[in-house]
């Protein structure tokens, strides 16, 4: 699609607008001239285009490096970093410990800001169009309302308390508004969301090989459903109410695929679902954010790989021990993990393999599922390849198996269990163990379920995507398990990852627990800039 000199503009206006909480002092005072641009610049339906066009390009710079959306991914127990090099602003992630001075924190609170900022721009002068059928206006509408809860929810989860922003100004002094409140503006928009957003898309830049790639409806409504859990869980409590409305919600978009309503359905590899082949044309992938590195610069889809067995790469995060230890083997655990790892010597290695005395400085399971091939070639993880920081994998947001995980875990946890939930369940694990196992029944208990369906989760989503809406440290912050991981990562003992073979995590954790560690400090920056952001 080329870009026009007009979607130019309004990439520029938008970033300019979201750049009003993110450390820029000389944004303080504000420019009256460019206020006039905000307010003429919806003419006609090419403009909304190049609105919504300016506002995926700032998501998708804005998700393309874990320096800017990899804020406390690293507490949770799937993953974690290294013990030394330049990784200390990920280090404090893993360590339960980050300072409010942290380098990345600025970047990792200024991200969702300027989508906020972007999408109050469309919400708030989209309806000035003249002459526009009310369905454009709509699907605008809707994309707009969406990400702003989308980066809300973001916000919430992290931090916890937050200014409330719903338009285009510059304010230092907006007050902090509750978590409560925030949930209401992010239920709010995704409800508006969900009747604005249209089922499908028949035009690109919004669909393309057969699937959406703007927000469509069934989108809205799984992130309702996880929303919902979020709520249901820490530090709202408000328990079995909101998981029966997770459930539902997840049921409207599971009816969907099984009626023919939605076209989406699990692929029948897990394999399949990472691959090259499936990049751009996933049926499985609800809500997706796209690269094409030909045209979007800074696109990195590969940095949260360790690549020390290659002696390259940015060696940012690798796999928690236990967590793979306690993962199935199975088709899906070989495409999480390397089976294999290859040191400089050009051979293959079981990961924990190491000299005497050691002579590796990090020996851990490594992710592999993440990583990028030549462009359109499968990767090989037998072949010596050259790391190329430019790449195109689609980072999924959300997909239908972490739907089906999250009914049947709200279904549990709201005190029931039916045939649906189990079937599910079993759907998302016989493919992960490539044989129809069928290891849940209707004789579990709920809690059984539930737990089921939560551990099943994790190790869908184990190794993040940047840009996913429901991680394995998100599921942990609502089920209010950082506690417990935190005790143990401190203990740090030995497991055994085969016979008579034990290892540890290189990253020492240490301190008394205290709640404050479930939230990210605000960046020292901006509690200069705002003096209401105390906690």
């Amino acid at each position: 699609m080329k870009i026009s000199n007009k979607l130019i503009s309004v990439i520029f206006t938008c970033a300019f607008l979201a750049m009003g909480m993110t450390s820029c002092n000389d944004l303080i005072t504000e420019d009256p001239k460019g206020r006039l641009a905000t307010q003429s610049f919806f003419a006609n339906n090419n403009d909304i285009d190049a609105s919504i066009n300016a506002l995926y390009s700032i998501i998708a710079s804005n998700h393309a490096g874990n320096y800017y959306s990899g804020d406390n991914f690293m507490v949770g127990d799937d993953i974690t970093t290294h013990p030394a090099s330049n990784k200390q602003f990920l280090r404090e992630h893993d360590q339960f410990a980050t300072s409010s001075a942290n380098a990345w924190m600025p970047a990792f609170w200024g991200t969702q800001w300027k989508i906020i900022k972007a999408a109050n721009f469309i919400i708030n002068n989209v309806e000035k169009t003249p002459d526009v059928a009310k369905e454009q206006i709509d699907v605008a509408l809707g994309q707009a309302h969406f990400w702003r809860a989308y980066s809300y929810f973001y916000i919430v989860t992290v931090w916890g308390k937050a200014p409330i922003v719903l338009t285009e100004d510059v304010d230092y002094s907006a007050p902090i508004q509750s978590e409560e409140e925030i949930y209401k503006l992010i239920v709010d928009d995704l409800k508006i969301a969900e009747a604005k957003c249209p089922i499908n898309y028949t035009r690109q830049p919004y669909a393309r090989n057969g699937i959406n790639l703007a927000v469509s409806q069934g989108a809205v409504k799984a992130a309702m459903a996880y929303v919902y859990m979020a709520m249901a869980g820490w530090p709202l409590n408000k328990g079995t109410e909101y998981y029966q409305l997770a459930a539902s919600k997840a049921k409207e978009v599971i009816d969907g695929a099984e009626n023919g309503t939605y076209y989406y359905r699990l692929l029948p590899e897990y394999k399949q679902v990472f691959s090259w082949e499936w990049n751009d044309k996933n049926p499985e992938t609800l809500l997706g954010i796209y690269y094409n590195k030909d045209r979007t610069p800074n696109i990195s889809s590969i940095t949260d790989v360790l690549f020390d067995q290659y002696q390259q790469g940015w060696d940012d995060v690798h796999g928690e021990i236990k967590f793979w230890k306690d993962f199935p083997d199975g088709p899906r655990k070989d495409v999480t993990y390397f089976p294999k790892i290859m040191l400089s010597d050009g051979n293959l290695y079981d990961w924990w393999y190491d000299t005497n005395p050691p002579s590796r400085q990090v020996v851990a399971p490594v992710f592999m599922k993440n990583v990028e091939g030549n462009r359109g070639k499968e990767f090989d993880y037998t072949e010596k390849f050259v790391m190329d920081i430019y790449g195109e994998r689609q980072h999924q947001a959300i997909r239908l198996s972490q739907v089906y995980c999250w009914y049947a875990e709200a279904i549990g946890r709201s005190g029931q269990i039916n045939a649906k939930a189990v079937d599910l369940l079993n759907k998302v694990r016989n493919r992960a163990d490539g044989k129809e196992s069928n290891i849940y029944n209707i004789g579990m208990t709920p809690e059984q379920l539930a737990e089921a369906a939560y551990n099943e989760h994790g190790w869908e989503t184990a190794g993040f995507d940047y840009a996913g809406f429901a991680n394995r440290a998100r599921d942990m912050f609502r089920m209010y398990r950082y506690k417990d991981h935190f005790e143990f990562r401190k203990q740090n003992p030995l497991i055994e990852v085969a016979p008579s073979i034990f290892r540890k995590e290189a990253v020492p954790v240490e301190g008394t627990w205290n709640d404050s560690r479930m939230y990210l400090p605000y960046p020292y920056s901006e509690t200069l800039l705002n003096p209401n952001l105390t906690k």
